[in-house]
């Protein structure tokens, strides 16, 4: 039996039923995914006005395994630095998706350009709770830097200035602009809370980019392929909260998923994961 294991999860399979082999001890790195051809662009019809509109973005939202995929590679980057922060940046006035990522790449290229070793996380998320500008786009940022929120407070509403982004009123400048707080990477459960409630319930579309991360985290592996004698050690600690399994027509079990309990006694379990992926940081 092959076992794929990432935080709190273990997937348990017969090679037989899938006919694959891992060949790879880690997995979930870009590192791994394979090249596609470019595609031509086409023109794009927007279903509203049936128009065909060449410049117009498409729809974009978070697939089930988009979301997935960025939980997983939270909780791995997260692993790799000791404290973290949770950074929301929203707009002065109303702004259209094309024109807010293109604020937001700006910020981050600046970051890149004053913070050593800065790593990040991005996702899009549509406001629900403001009137005012009810459906635009802000953005999360999980990232391994503190913040000075006066300095960067003020970079953020000065560069929606200097872009044609202006407030409703001379003076509106509001504090809530640039959000910051403060993550314990240790705290897995609390980093998995933020990943829920801002990524998997994210039902939103966009036209424009969903989410994105930096080179190294993009790089960092979320997976790892093990025996059976891996979940023996939850066993043991009786750490195993739930099993849930996949039986074909004949009532044979194809898959078994356990989930698993993440505390101080397993998480030591998923050193070589940690260990990992903290050399491809540095």
């Amino acid at each position: 039996m092959i076992v794929k294991n990432t935080y709190g999860t273990s997937i348990q399979y017969s090679p037989k039923a899938f006919g694959y082999v891992p060949t790879r001890e880690f997995v979930g790195s870009s590192l791994l995914r394979k090249k596609q051809q470019p595609k031509e662009k086409k023109k794009i019809t927007d279903s509203k006005t049936d128009k065909v509109n060449s410049g117009l973005p498409k729809q974009r939202s978070l697939s089930p395994r988009s979301k997935q995929k960025i939980k997983r590679k939270v909780v791995c980057f997260s692993r790799c630095y000791d404290k973290m922060s949770f950074v929301t940046l929203t707009f002065l006035n109303k702004v259209d998706d094309v024109q807010a990522v293109k604020m937001l790449k700006k910020f981050l290229d600046n970051a890149k350009k004053r913070l050593d070793d800065f790593q990040y996380i991005w996702v899009a998320e549509r406001q629900t709770k403001n009137d005012e500008f009810k459906g635009n786009v802000h953005f999360h940022i999980i990232t391994n830097k503190y913040w000075k929120i006066d300095k960067w407070w003020d970079y953020w509403i000065d560069l929606q200035l200097k872009n044609g982004i202006k407030p409703r009123d001379k003076n509106f400048k509001p504090s809530s602009a640039f959000d910051v707080k403060r993550l314990n990477s240790k705290n897995i459960k609390a980093i998995g809370t933020y990943v829920t409630k801002y990524v998997t319930k994210n039902k939103a579309t966009f036209r424009c980019q969903v989410w994105n991360c930096s080179k190294a985290v993009s790089l960092i592996n979320t997976d790892f392929y093990t025996s059976h004698e891996f979940l023996e050690n939850f066993e043991r600690l009786n750490a195993i909260r739930g099993v849930f399994k996949v039986k074909d027509k004949l009532g044979e079990t194809l898959i078994t998923v356990k989930n698993m309990d993440l505390n101080r006694q397993t998480l030591h379990l998923y050193r070589r994961l940690d260990e990992r992926n903290k050399a491809i940081i540095e």
